[in-house]
């Protein structure tokens, strides 16, 4: 039995290379669109690159946050505490009462390797 084949038609030929090209088209849009969700503005690396700025601001606000605390503490001691406001001008303005002494322990210096100076 012999093969038939079936006609063709002129238009069947004419829309082979209209298809390629848009075929192609399309192709090219794809990896333009592509590239862009990859990277371009609000792709996914800058997507990360802000998630990971994200957690380090959360990090630092939790940071902020417990040092707001202590602080908030040591305000709420120094209004309720007289004693703890004393310690606070001892420590870090170096009062002392009118009928106190103070005394200043200095240490030794060190030794000094380029005179090979020895204090003992």
């Amino acid at each position: 039995m012999p093969v038939m084949q079936a006609p063709v038609h002129s238009r069947t030929w004419g829309l082979k290379p209209l298809m390629r090209i848009v075929t192609l088209i399309l192709f090219i849009v794809l990896i333009l669109l592509q590239f862009k969700l990859w990277f371009g503005d609000g792709g996914f690396r800058e997507v990360a690159r802000l998630e990971t700025r994200v957690e380090e601001q959360r990090q630092q606000n939790g940071d902020l946050l417990q040092r707001n605390a202590e602080l908030q503490a040591e305000v709420e001691d120094l209004r309720e505490r007289l004693d703890a406001v004393e310690e606070r001008a001892r420590n870090e303005l170096g009062l002392i009462k009118p009928d106190e002494k103070f005394y200043q322990v200095v240490p030794p210096p060190p030794d000094d390797p380029k005179t090979g100076d020895n204090r003992d």
